[in-house]
């Protein structure tokens, strides 16, 4: 379903495929290092999936680095991190950030993450900020599509769901 959002206060159209309750899609991208990203290789784990512009802005860094500190504190979750930056992009971020607890990928190879799941903005050809957080079986049980572009997700409120199906 096509969505309006905002970036930096002008609105930005994108498609929005995923919803709580829905099996996250399998997508395939590459990592860091060239290789290829298979989803269903982390399946039966707890998933945060966090998709945003670029690592090279201050909110994406911000997030990048606080899940990748967060999610260390779970022993059954991963967390995902998905943009357009290029592989040689992440490496060198999270060489510099010390990312090391959070697998980061691009989409800029295979767009397998964006015909999916969604979140390209079709205005910027880059991906919109939004959280989700997968279980052990796949469904999306937390969805967080922040509705202006700019603005950090609600960090507490994923973790929180984290937590909850760690307990399990």
């Amino acid at each position: 379903m096509k969505k309006t959002i905002s970036f930096k206060g002008t609105n930005i159209t994108i498609e929005d495929k995923v919803n709580v309750g829905d099996v996250f899609p399998n997508f395939k991208a590459t990592n860091k290092d060239l290789s290829d990203f298979n989803l269903e290789d982390y399946r039966g784990k707890v998933l945060v999936i966090n998709a945003f512009p670029s690592v090279d802005t201050g909110v994406c860094a911000v997030q990048t680095t606080r899940f990748n500190q967060e999610i260390k504190n779970y022993d059954n979750a991963v967390v995902i991190t998905v943009s357009k930056d290029l592989p040689f992009a992440l490496g060198r971020f999270c060489a510099d950030k010390g990312v090391d607890n959070a697998v980061t990928v691009s989409d800029y190879k295979y767009r397998d993450f964006e015909n999916q799941a969604g979140l390209l903005i079709e205005e910027l050809g880059l991906l919109a900020r939004a959280v989700f957080v997968v279980d052990t079986e796949g469904v999306v049980r937390y969805k967080e599509l922040c509705e202006e572009v700019g603005n950090e997700p609600d960090f507490e409120k994923a973790l929180e769901e984290v937590k909850n199906l760690s307990a399990r």
